[in-house]
């Protein structure tokens, strides 16, 4: 096989070469006749020149077709590439001088016929070179279309029919219960549409799939026509849209066209946004290709032709700035939200996902969707891939917890940035910043749980406090987002009251406080203001994204709501350092702590708010010892400079 591949290969790399060589070899032969000098003689001097003895060498060619003898040859004083030529009659006199003479004067003579005496020369000369510039014409001609196919088919559709292989069921799709239950019946008409048209029911036309990014919204799309059975053609909106006006709606006819002759069948098109936002929003007129295809697919969806037995499903994260007339009855006429999943979703995503994965014994995936709120599928996915990673990088046989919070901490955050150094006082401050938050999220009735806090440099972050809320709820109360406030102020807080100085650090802390107490004011209604909403979002349909919100109050109001979220930013400051102080000994105990191992798990905090110490160290883990210990034992094993380096160099000088 390997061999019948290199030959081929050979002579693909052999042929550029063979057609220089024949070019090499005209243009030699061109420059060779060029370089001739060929005197033309008449009859007369042909004579004089046979008669006087001039003559060196001679050839003679018969000519079939002509009354002609054609004569070439040499002069005496004629160089090597001096030759002449004449034409004499055809006859004997004239044949029987030119013999006497070279019998006489003894110079070399021959005779040759003419190629074009004879049919098959004839044919040869003349006509094989025609038919081989036609033929490497051809040739070239296929070469480029077979390089470029989609140069003489941009009008086709790119839709792609979905393979066997491919093939995906709804126990591929965990999570989605409500979600599988919506497109049942769409199943159910693909299997057996007489049983509703028996009835006069209509089947949606098409299926508006809408919601966060990696919830699973293709997934459930190719799982509808997995479990119908049906040929399943998917393609994305951005396929449509091309250079040219007109090569969109070319394609979207296509498409159905293709579809027509398989029906049933399902069309799935991933991020319709791109084709189907509001029409007349473009800018310099860039939008008329777009705004064609949009028409077209109106059109085919609901239009004068039928299209029985087709239905199409469509995937986007912004249902808010497609055009009204996709939205109608008739043409999506469901539309289906997929929201993240819950922690019940959580967790059969991670069965589903954690079929191949070994995971070490006592990690339950009750536990891990529990600590993973806010997560989508595809964190799911990328969260054990990662932990799976991990675990092979440190030649491990299972992926135990330290890989799934490194993983977590990665999805998150990025990985982290062991080989940053900060001085001693920089470590300081960031752990008395996150023992902060970590003080307030303990003591505060409605605060989430704090799950893990770090020193570590993820990010832009020089560390972060990871908490969880300790239920999952559907709406947030005044209550819920105060302490939230509260919370995101107990970094800075800190910070005054242990240094009596502020930093930097705040400053991602403050954005988030200060959108939440503006939301608070201006939308929610949770201030003196009243329960009235002063802003929304008014989103740019071009551009695709709330760039601006738009304003209906006064400048005096504006004022009003300044003031409010103050007072509630002002608030929550005085209750976290209320907090702060009243617990100084709880902070310095997860500070230094911080600063000793770097990192503490919800388990190890547990543990420092109950019994005041952390707990006796493991040594057959040792990354969860403490800085202190590993210099204990890399002082025993004889590494050098022990006592300059950071957690993360001593832990790879030990090879973990």
């Amino acid at each position: 096989m390997n061999n019948g591949i290199d030959k081929k290969n050979i002579k693909k790399g052999l042929l550029p070469y063979l057609f220089l060589a024949i070019i090499m070899l005209g243009v030699y032969y061109t420059f060779a006749v060029l370089n001739k000098d060929v005197k033309i003689l008449t009859y007369d001097e042909f004579n004089e020149k046979l008669e006087n003895e001039k003559i060196t060498e001679l050839e003679l060619v018969t000519r079939g077709s002509a009354y002609t003898y054609e004569v070439t040859g040499k002069l005496e004083g004629y160089k090597k590439n001096q030759y002449f030529t004449a034409r004499l009659p055809l006859s004997e006199e004239v044949m029987k001088r030119i013999v006497d003479a070279s019998d006489t004067q003894d110079f070399k003579f021959t005779t040759r016929d003419d190629p074009e005496s004879s049919s098959f020369w004839l044919i040869i000369v003349n006509v094989l070179p025609l038919v081989l510039l036609v033929v490497l014409a051809f040739w070239f001609f296929n070469k480029q279309l077979a390089g470029n196919k989609s140069s003489m088919d941009f009008g086709k559709s790119k839709a792609k029919l979905n393979s066997d292989k491919d093939k995906v069921t709804f126990k591929d799709v965990a999570g989605l219960k409500e979600e599988k239950e919506e497109v049942k019946e769409l199943i159910d008409f693909l299997k057996n549409p007489k049983r509703f048209q028996k009835l006069g029911a209509r089947i949606p036309k098409g299926v508006l799939l809408f919601g966060p990014p990696g919830t699973g919204k293709t997934l459930l799309a190719k799982a509808v026509a997995g479990e119908a059975d049906v040929p399943f053609y998917f393609i994305s909106g951005s396929d449509f849209v091309e250079l040219f006006v007109g090569v969109g709606a070319s394609r979207v006819r296509d498409m159905f066209q293709q579809a027509k002759r398989t029906a049933p069948c399902l069309i799935f098109i991933d991020e319709i946004d791109a084709v189907g936002r509001q029409r007349g929003t473009g800018l310099g007129g860039g939008h008329d290709e777009r705004e064609q295809t949009l028409n077209q697919l109106l059109t085919e969806m609901d239009g004068f032709g039928a299209n029985e037995g087709i239905i199409i499903i469509a995937a986007t994260n912004r249902p808010d700035v497609l055009d009204p007339a996709l939205l109608r009855p008739g043409r999506f006429d469901r539309q289906i939200t997929v929201n993240l999943p819950d922690v019940r979703g959580r967790e059969e995503i991670l069965a589903v996902h954690a079929k191949n994965k070994i995971l070490a014994d006592g990690i339950t995936l009750e536990n891990l969707a529990k600590r993973t709120p806010g997560f989508s599928g595809a964190d799911l996915e990328n969260l054990l891939n990662e932990a799976a990673l991990l675990a092979v990088r440190r030649n491990k046989n299972a992926i135990t917890m330290s890989e799934i919070d490194e993983a977590t901490d990665r999805v998150l955050m990025g990985p982290a940035k062991t080989s940053h150094k900060y001085s001693e006082n920089d470590r300081k401050l960031v752990a008395y910043h996150e023992a902060g938050h970590a003080v307030i999220g303990l003591k505060l009735r409605n605060a989430s749980d704090v799950q893990k806090v770090t020193i570590i440099p993820r990010g832009s972050a020089g560390g972060y406090n990871m908490m969880v809320p300790s239920e999952e709820k559907l709406c947030s109360t005044k209550t819920d987002l105060l302490e939230e406030i509260t919370g995101l102020l107990g970094g800075r807080t800190a910070e005054e009251v242990v240094f009596g100085e502020i930093t930097t650090g705040a400053h991602n802390d403050f954005e988030k406080a200060t959108k939440i107490a503006r939301s608070m004011v201006t939308e929610y209604g949770m201030s003196d203001l009243g329960p009235l909403q002063f802003e929304q979002q008014a989103g740019s349909v071009f551009l695709g994204r709330d760039y601006n919100k738009s304003q209906h109050f006064s400048n005096e109001v504006a004022n009003e709501i300044d003031m409010e979220m103050r007072k509630i930013i002002d608030n929550c400051h005085k209750k976290a350092t209320e907090i702060i102080k009243k617990n100084t000994d709880l902070l310095k105990l997860i500070a230094d702590s911080l600063l000793e191992y770097e990192t503490l798990t919800k388990e190890q905090i547990d543990y420092l708010v109950k019994n005041g110490h952390m707990p006796e160290e493991d040594e057959s883990n040792l990354e969860a010892l403490s800085i202190t210990k590993l210099k204990e034992i890399a002082k025993a094993k004889g590494i050098k400079n022990y006592s300059k380096m950071t957690k993360a160099e001593l832990l790879k000088e030990l090879d973990v």
